[in-house]
């Protein structure tokens, strides 16, 4: 029923706003209509059918109802696209499967498409269009956390919710009073959205484009509604105003309610305010990396002049490296004629991603910190066997739990990693890649990572000016799963395949 009152945004854009003519957009606004209606009482029967008279939410109920929610948030996000007539281009309408993958890679804020012509009307209506880039904004936070600030009379199993969905080992987003975590999160979201649109608008984006945009980019997500992608505006102001808010994104929101919880308790000063930031451990590293990102596509830049200026070099290299690390997937040009060792660091920064608590996706900056700590005390220990040291997070002690969890977590992404680049590969026809594509193995590699950790466009075919229409319908099912996978941190979804999950002992 969330997902259906969540449609209802979409609809005003069917209609002319500020004087604008629209075409085509009566298939767009019934088939909204439908897929609510559809949303409204499938989410009533099931809540008929389901409802616990009391009692809490349980750990393993948490987990179904976690990934459970969000399979079935795509199913139902797909059908205005189905119910419109979506058009991938002139000559192939939408399928199922096409239309789940643009659902779910909405909604897990991966920005991948099978879209190619977003910018006709008559292939790919408004209120569509607009349904689309609203997804991210739903998933960027999460659906569940949103669904726990509505609801006042989840208790515990609030908690339990929250903690499946907000990523990351060691967030301080989930705190004791679990309700008023999940309104104060989406408050700061929600204002930052307004704010960057609002921004947008100022600086030459219409108000449908300020909008989509701003869900995009404050979601990390990084649907846009020209081919071009943030290329279109060709405005440099418009990209380090974009650029600025994906940085924000990617910081662990909680940090920002400590901010604001400083300048409240003490003098209202900047000093006050940006202290949780500057202490933050994994904010520095995240600046560091994505510094040192930039600093390195600008050499490579200059030096295989790809950009004959350096302003031009630092524009490019810096967009490009906060829209991949932050996996948002926004392009202002085409890296994929870049050099091969500019490639090879944009898709390591694709593994990295953002900060925990925050809305972007990858492996999480906090991980690699830990796990860096945890490898540099193994080694030592390989030559002092007696030596007792803790590892520590700023003046915190990090527990063996949480160091046993950062480990499996890098052991399964990779495994994941492996298993699907091989599986990928295996499925796709031969025939297609020796014609058309000739870098198979690049192209299959490239689109595991890029959905795996949610960023959507990857390298080669898969460029910024590319998309996934071409994939086989295994490979999207594949791919999709992938998407899942990775806004939900794995297990969410992995345990859905476990039989005795679903046992009762």
């Amino acid at each position: 029923m969330l997902v259906g009152v969540s449609m209802v945004f979409s609809l005003p854009w069917a209609f002319p706003v500020f004087g604008e003519t629209i075409e085509f957009e009566s298939a767009g606004f019934w088939g909204i209509c439908d897929a609510i209606g559809c949303s409204l009482v499938s989410g009533a029967i099931l809540y008929a059918l389901g409802r616990k008279e009391h009692g809490t939410i349980l750990r393993k109920e948490a987990l179904a109802v976690v990934g459970l929610s969000w399979i079935y948030a795509g199913v139902l996000g797909c059908l205005p696209f189905l119910f419109s007539g979506t058009m991938v281009d002139a000559d192939l309408p939408m399928t199922i499967p096409d239309a789940l993958f643009e659902s779910i890679s909405g909604f897990t804020t991966t920005g991948a498409s099978v879209l190619r012509e977003l910018e006709d009307p008559a292939l790919v209506p408004r209120s569509v269009l607009f349904w689309r880039s609203f997804t991210h904004c739903l998933g960027g936070m999460g659906i569940i956390v949103l669904f726990v600030a509505i609801l006042s009379h989840l208790g515990a199993g609030g908690k339990a919710l929250m903690r499946r969905e907000v990523p990351g080992p060691t967030s301080e987003a989930v705190r004791p009073r679990v309700r008023e975590s999940a309104i104060v999160m989406w408050t700061i979201y929600v204002a930052f959205t307004l704010i960057l649109a609002l921004i947008l608008w100022l600086e030459g984006m219409s108000v449908f484009d300020a909008f989509c945009h701003s869900f995009g980019s404050m979601a990390t997500g990084g649907f846009s509604t020209h081919n071009a992608s943030i290329g279109y505006f060709k405005s440099p102001l418009i990209e380090f105003t974009i650029a600025l808010f994906m940085i924000a994104a990617g910081t662990n929101f909680s940090l920002y309610f400590l901010s604001m919880k400083n300048i409240r308790s003490q003098d209202k000063s900047w000093k006050h305010f940006i202290a949780p930031l500057r202490n933050d451990i994994e904010f520095r590293t995240y600046l560091i990396i994505l510094g040192a990102a930039t600093l390195f596509l600008t050499y490579n830049l200059m030096k295989n002049q790809i950009y004959s200026n350096l302003p031009d070099a630092i524009r490019y290299a810096g967009f490009q490296a906060v829209s991949i690390m932050t996996t948002t997937g926004y392009g202002t040009g085409n890296y994929d004629t870049w050099n091969e060792s500019s490639k090879m660091l944009l898709l390591l920064l694709m593994f990295v991603g953002g900060s925990a608590g925050s809305t972007a996706g990858g492996i999480k900056v906090i991980r690699f910190v830990l796990f860096a700590k945890i490898i540099w005390l193994e080694i030592e220990k390989s030559f002092r066997p007696n030596v007792i040291r803790p590892v520590r997070i700023g003046t915190t002690n990090i527990e063996q739990g949480i160091r046993h969890d950062v480990t499996v977590y890098f052991s399964l992404v990779l495994a994941i990693f492996i298993f699907s680049s091989l599986l990928l590969t295996a499925i796709e026809p031969n025939t297609e890649w020796q014609m058309n594509k000739p870098e198979k193995l690049i192209d299959c590699t490239s689109a595991v990572v890029a959905t795996l950790n949610n960023i959507g466009p990857g390298v080669g075919e898969l460029g910024p000016t590319e998309n996934y229409a071409d994939f086989t319908l295994a490979g999207k099912s594949l791919l999709t799963v992938l998407m899942l996978l990775g806004r939900l941190e794995l297990f969410a979804i992995l345990v859905l395949l476990v039989p005795s999950f679903w046992k009762n002992y």
